[in-house]
C-alpha cells in the first residue's frame, strides 16, 4: 500500500487541508493519506497551539468517514525536536509492507534542501507536491520523485481561523461542521 504523509500542526485541522489531503487520496495514485499530527515543541512557548491530543482529537473528527483519510500520532511517540527522516524511518521499521510518500506544498518544496537528509528523502521517497498561488522556483520540480498534483489552491489558514475566533467572527464554512462545534464548545482560540 502506498501511503502519503501529510504533516500539519493542524491547529485547527480546516477544509483547506480536507481538500488537499482528499484529492491526494482519491487522484494521485496514492491509497491512503495519514494525516500526521505535529507534536508541541516543549522548548517552544507557543500559547496559541492546543494540546497535542486536542488537535488529534479535531483530526479525528474532521477525517471521520473518509477511509483514505486516517489521522496519525506517530511522532507523539518519538524524541523532540523530531525530523522527517527520523519520522520515515520508524514507520519503516513499524509497517514494513507499506510505501511512505511525503505530501506538501510548493512552499515547502522549495525550502526542502534545508530539510535534514533531504537528499536522502528525494532518494528513497515520492514526494506529492500540491499548488499554491506563489508558484515554485526550486529546480526540484523536475526531479524524478518528484509529483506535481493538480489539486485545487486552497488559501485558508489555521492562523486566520485563530484570529477570527478571537476577534468574535465566525469562521465556520472553513472548517469541518463537528470541528467547529468542538472549538466552539470548548472556548478555543478566544484569547
Amino acid at each position: 500500500m502506498k501511503i502519503g504523509l501529510y504533516f500539519g500542526t493542524f491547529n485547527p485541522i480546516h477544509i483547506g487541508h480536507m481538500i488537499i489531503a482528499n484529492h491526494m487520496a482519491e487522484f494521485s495514485g496514492l491509497d491512503q493519506v495519514w494525516m500526521v499530527v505535529t507534536p508541541h515543541n516543549p522548548h517552544k512557548q507557543k500559547s496559541t497551539l492546543l494540546d497535542d491530543y486536542q488537535r488529534l482529537h479535531m483530526v479525528h473528527l474532521a477525517t471521520d468517514g473518509y477511509p483514505k483519510i486516517r489521522p496519525s500520532d506517530i511522532e507523539f511517540k518519538l524524541p523532540q525536536p523530531n525530523y522527517t527522516v527520523n519520522t520515515l524511518n520508524h514507520l519503516l521499521e513499524k509497517f514494513p509492507q507499506h510505501e511512505f510518500a511525503l505530501i506538501m506544498g510548493e512552499d515547502n518544496l522549495n525550502s526542502l534542501p534545508k530539510w535534514k537528509n533531504h537528499e536522502y528523502l528525494l532518494e528513497h521517497h515520492d514526494i506529492y507536491v500540491y499548488p499554491r498561488i506563489s508558484e515554485t522556483s526550486s529546480a526540484l520540480k523536475n526531479h524524478p520523485k518528484v509529483h506535481l498534483i493538480a489539486a485545487p489552491i486552497v488559501e485558508i489558514s489555521s492562523t486566520f481561523i485563530r484570529e477570527s475566533v478571537r476577534n468574535k467572527k465566525n469562521p465556520a464554512p472553513m472548517l469541518p461542521h463537528k470541528v467547529w462545534e468542538y472549538i466552539d464548545h470548548n472556548n478555543f482560540y478566544k484569547k
